[in-house]
């Protein structure tokens, strides 16, 4: 690809546009003046007023510019050649070293390729020729997080501080890690890259894992843990106290496990972090939870519902009283669709009560409590104590035992809407389980207004899609649940690429199932005829298994195969033959990671 170098001059954007009929003359005074009052670049200032879209701008200067328009998301570059530059200049200046031409010259990608400041000194630290692209700022930004990922960083401190702890075998480690002000500590440099590293790669937990011989740190990123091992074992126990310290634990205790958490900021992003520690043959492990609370709760529109799911879930929710139930294994995104909920519902004239296990994001006006078991704060004893405090809505983390369950019931029967979680892999098998735990059918039966299961299935990674051909065993599950539609359903997959880490995989989206209670199927709970209740829930309207709810998601091309056949595998009963795989503008595709 050969562009010429950009003028030497400085573009003048906003006049340039107004010329081109873009935007109107008062348009750009109110930029200008938007733009003296927050000192943000004219074109942000534009899109974010709305007198114009990013992509329209970009194209726009891209040909006033002469260069190419890059989507980053499509683009396979390669790190090696992308870290040539520094990353402080590539955060810095905006810019992004893309490819290597065979001129010699490098392709650099900026989202303000105007900036002729920036494009010297970038000529003068890389001394190559430099060929220009735009590219989006919010793509580069996660694309620099990416490419300068903090793993020989995280190694490099690891040493460092494996040697000083060597060097002076009777330091006192207590008073090497507790000082606060001692920020350029390694072992406060080598949490900061492991914080910074995670939040980059959008990692939901951080292991630390002290073996025989090694120390293993790995990160959960889309549902999967990736591992990165270092061989300085002695560290561990240097890290383990700094968090320990930094989550107000006892240090001195190394035999029991502890629960604590602290917030922490992470590249301008507040982060909750929920610790555990856990003694274990080598050594403590610590098992770190990351919630992103600058990030914001999602709400229902945003969860990826199918429309149907999400327009007969919204009414159920906003029903004056009754149960209703999300279920799924740990980690499927319960608890984000439960604030998604209550978040929906939060209103002056509504009293919420909330009891978690933990309180994992604060939202305003609703009362929220954590239980403490070695007190005695117990799921059923606060939600006791809730239901004396006159609530419209009471949200109960999960439904554990008969006494739960039990005063749940009631609650639901007698004037409140009350939301809760249970531990099963479906809806149809919901119901029963709580009357295994000790509900009392008849309560069970006036009480229970719905049960939506969901898992979350990866997003392949768009960069690095292309078809994919089903094997004979594939082939014979499609078969076996869609019938002769199974040859013509278009399957994708990733082969993986720097954007995904290699894994084929990008982001997450919900899988949903939803089942609502009628006179049939109540009559079959007071009956305790689980059965009955089977048959009637499978063929109940509206009711779709959550492996064909996979499967639509995969025959759009949002998810593999693969991911289809693991959650049909949590399912103990294969789903029934359908005629139909819906093209499915319904199967909203705007979810992204999410974590429950």
């Amino acid at each position: 690809m050969s562009t010429p170098a950009p003028p030497r001059r400085k573009i003048r954007i906003g006049d340039l546009l107004v010329q081109n009929k873009v935007i109107s003359e008062q348009q750009l005074r109110a930029a200008l003046e938007e733009q003296k009052r927050t000192g943000r670049k004219l074109g942000r200032t534009l899109v974010e007023l709305g007198y114009i879209d990013e992509d329209s701008l970009l194209e726009f200067l891209a040909r006033q510019l002469h260069i190419p328009f890059i989507d980053l998301r499509h683009y396979r570059f390669r790190p090696e050649v992308a870290r040539v530059l520094p990353e402080t200049y590539a955060r810095r200046f905006r810019a992004l070293v893309l490819a290597e031409e065979k001129d010699g010259s490098l392709l650099v990608g900026m989202a303000d390729p105007t900036d002729i400041f920036a494009y010297d000194e970038l000529t003068r630290i890389l001394k190559r020729p430099l060929k220009l692209a735009v590219v989006r700022e919010s793509d580069l930004m996660r694309t620099i997080d990416l490419v300068y990922r903090k793993t020989e960083e995280i190694s490099s401190l690891a040493e460092e501080l494996d040697e000083e702890l060597s060097e002076t075998p009777g330091i006192d480690l207590e008073q090497l890690v507790a000082a606060e002000e001692v920020t350029d500590a390694p072992v406060v440099r080598l949490l900061r890259s492991l914080f910074e590293d995670a939040v980059g790669v959008g990692a939901s937990d951080i292991h630390i894992e002290p073996d025989e011989n090694v120390l293993r740190i790995r990160q959960r990123i889309d549902g999967v843990l990736h591992e990165q091992v270092m061989g300085e074992k002695r560290i561990a126990p240097a890290l383990v106290l700094r968090l320990k310290l930094m989550a107000g634990l006892d240090i001195s205790e190394k035999r029991l496990p502890q629960d604590g958490r602290f917030n922490i900021r992470v590249k301008g992003r507040s982060i909750d972090v929920r610790l555990s520690t856990m003694p274990i043959q080598h050594g403590e492990s610590v098992v770190m939870r990351l919630l992103d609370q600058s990030a914001g709760l999602l709400d229902l529109d945003h969860l990826g519902m199918p429309d149907g799911v999400l327009r007969r879930f919204r009414r159920l929710i906003h029903r004056p009283h009754g149960m209703v139930l999300v279920t799924g294994p740990t980690g499927s995104g319960k608890t984000t669709t439960l604030y998604a909920a209550i978040s929906e519902l939060n209103a002056p004239e509504k009293k919420i009560i909330t009891v978690e296990d933990p309180v994992e994001y604060r939202i305003p006006r609703i009362n929220q409590v954590q239980v403490n078991f070695r007190i005695g704060l117990t799921f059923a004893g606060v939600l006791r104590a809730a239901l004396r405090q006159d609530p419209d809505i009471v949200l109960v983390g999960e439904m554990r035992d008969q006494e739960t369950v039990q005063i749940g019931l009631r609650a639901a029967m007698t004037g409140h809407l009350v939301l809760s979680t249970l531990h099963t892999n479906d809806a149809v098998t919901t119901a029963m389980r709580l009357i295994d735990m000790g509900g009392e059918p008849y309560l069970v039966a006036a009480s229970l207004r719905g049960i939506i299961a969901q898992r979350l299935v990866r997003r392949i990674c768009e960069s690095c899609a292309e078809d994919h051909t089903p094997d004979p065993q594939e082939l014979a599950w499609l078969r076996a649940t869609v019938g002769e539609q199974a040859e013509r359903l278009r399957l994708r997959r990733g082969t993986g690429c720097p954007h995904c880490n290699n894994t084929g995989y990008r982001g997450r989206i919900g899988v949903y199932e939803l089942l609502e209670m009628d006179a049939t199927l109540a009559d079959a709970l007071r009956r305790n005829d689980g059965g009955a209740f089977e048959r009637a829930a499978r063929a109940s309207a509206g009711y779709r298994p959550l492996a064909l709810c996979a499967l639509d998601y995969a025959a759009q091309g949002i998810t593999t195969l693969e991911e289809v056949l693991r959650v049909a595998g949590e399912i103990e009963e294969p789903p029934a033959a359908t005629p139909a795989v819906p093209a499915g503008a319904d199967a909203g595709a705007q979810a992204e990671g999410q974590e429950g």
